[in-house]
């Protein structure tokens, strides 16, 4: 019963995390615009989250990393979901002397597309967890 009121908070709880990731790799490569030989980084977000979703239908095995006790969990996303995102480098559309393949005017719009999105799933998340509260106290 919980996993049903809770299922649409996991996906968005996803979502929130690989929202952030791309929202700091989109930053670096504003903050690296003008570094000679700078090679811009982003990730297909649909893939990434594709990828969240099929990790956490794996079966949790037990392993022994430090501990006999200690259990992998293998769709976790507090390890770094760039990394599973595969960052990769984006294609140079206005080449330069340097060798830099930001492009200034598609990450500030990357940028401000991926806070829009972020925020409403923020407030996606909020609603949700209001509903929820609302349910449970029987208002």
């Amino acid at each position: 019963m919980l996993a049903n009121l809770t299922s649409g908070l996991d996906f968005q709880s996803k979502a929130l995390v690989l929202r952030a990731e791309r929202q700091r790799a989109i930053a670096s490569n504003i903050a690296n615009a003008d570094t000679p030989g700078y090679v811009a980084r982003d990730f297909d977000f649909k893939a990434a989250m594709a990828d969240a979703n099929t990790a956490v239908g794996r079966q949790v095995e037990l392993s022994s990393p430090n501990h006999p006790a200690h259990i992998a969990i293998p769709g976790n996303l507090s390890d770094s979901a760039a990394s599973r995102a595969q960052l990769g480098y984006t294609v140079q559309t206005q080449p330069s002397m340097d060798g830099n393949s930001v492009d200034l005017d598609r990450e500030r719009a990357n940028f401000a597309d991926n806070a829009v999105r972020y925020e409403a799933t923020l407030r996606f998340i909020n609603g949700q967890s209001k509903t929820i509260l609302s349910a449970i106290q029987g208002q």
